[in-house]
C-alpha cells in the first residue's frame, strides 16, 4: 500500500472513531476541512509537521497515521 493511501486509511478511521467530523478536526488543527477531505482521499500529501500536528489532534503517535493497516481494519 502507498504511504500516501496508508495516512488517507488511518486519518480517516482515527478520526470517525473518535466521532469528529472533518470540519472539526481542521478547526483543532487549524486547516481547512478540504485539506482534510483530500488528505483521506490520497490526493495530497502532507508534511512531517502536519502529521504530527493531525496525530496530536486524534490523540496518537504520528506512528499511527503511517502504520499499515492490518487486514481487520
Amino acid at each position: 500500500m502507498h504511504i500516501r493511501a496508508v495516512l488517507a486509511h488511518n486519518l480517516r478511521q482515527l478520526r470517525r472513531d473518535r466521532g469528529l467530523s472533518q470540519e472539526e478536526l481542521a478547526l483543532r488543527a487549524g486547516i481547512d476541512r478540504t485539506y482534510v477531505s483530500s488528505l483521506e482521499r490520497g490526493i495530497y500529501s502532507a508534511t512531517i509537521d502536519m502529521v504530527g500536528k493531525l496525530a496530536q489532534e486524534l490523540g496518537v503517535r504520528p506512528a499511527e497515521l503511517l502504520r499499515e493497516p492490518t487486514n481487520n481494519t
